[in-house]
């Protein structure tokens, strides 16, 4: 599991500074975004998954105003640059941590449990919903074939409704499952736990994620069948 940096240098000076400081505490600077920190630190926040969205949005907004290309417009190149750069990811860091979800997937990313990429991520299909694929493809081959059969719309709707069901069922509890072990996960955190017991409730929250973007993929074949 990584630990997050806590100094970057200051390009200007060549000071140190804080993680989460934007500004050289020597030379007073904007500093360079660098390729160090993550969303949680430059928005001065521990890696939590519950966040308070009043405070985040308060930080966003406090330091979009620090950032803004406009107060830099007469300064040199390499500050205005700056200032750009951190307003863009500002503005990428916000977007992210404000989605519990894709805050989840930050997270896991961070700490270097990211599923590996989306489409070999897709091609596997949790254990835990074999069962709920295998009845779901079935039903929707036999609505084509009714549709193809010219049966009346009302007849394979409702079968599709039927279907979507137990899906959304499971979607529901996978979000509470979330909920639990983003729960679990801050506790841990603030208990200083060992990397042992923090890294068993990130594998289950990597499995719960993955598990909630294929119950997303089945819901949204669904959806394709009943607006065609």
């Amino acid at each position: 599991m990584s630990s997050p940096p806590t100094l970057q240098a200051c390009k200007n000076c060549g000071g140190r500074a804080p993680i989460d400081v934007h500004f050289c505490p020597q030379c007073t600077k904007i500093l360079s975004l660098g390729r160090h920190g993550d969303y949680f630190s430059f928005f001065g926040l521990p890696r939590k998954l519950n966040l308070d969205a009043a405070d985040l949005e308060q930080r966003f907004r406090a330091l979009s105003r620090q950032f803004h290309p406009d107060y830099f417009f007469n300064a040199e190149p390499a500050e205005r640059r700056a200032s750009l750069e951190r307003s863009s990811y500002l503005n990428d860091g916000y977007r992210t941590l404000r989605q519990p979800i894709a805050r989840a997937e930050y997270l896991l990313q961070l700490e270097g449990l990211a599923a590996r990429g989306p489409e070999e991520a897709a091609k596997q299909v949790p254990p835990a919903l074999l069962e709920e694929v295998f009845a779901l493809n079935e039903e929707l081959d036999e609505v084509r074939e009714l549709r193809a059969d010219g049966a009346l719309a009302e007849e394979w709707t409702a079968r599709l409704e039927r279907a979507r069901g137990p899906i959304e069922n499971k979607r529901l509890e996978h979000e509470q499952q979330v909920e639990s072990l983003s729960a679990q996960w801050d506790a841990l955190l603030d208990a200083e736990a060992s990397e042992a017991d923090r890294r068993a409730v990130l594998v289950a929250l990597r499995d719960r994620v993955l598990e909630r973007n294929y119950i997303n993929n089945l819901l949204a074949g669904i959806e394709r069948e009943l607006s065609s």
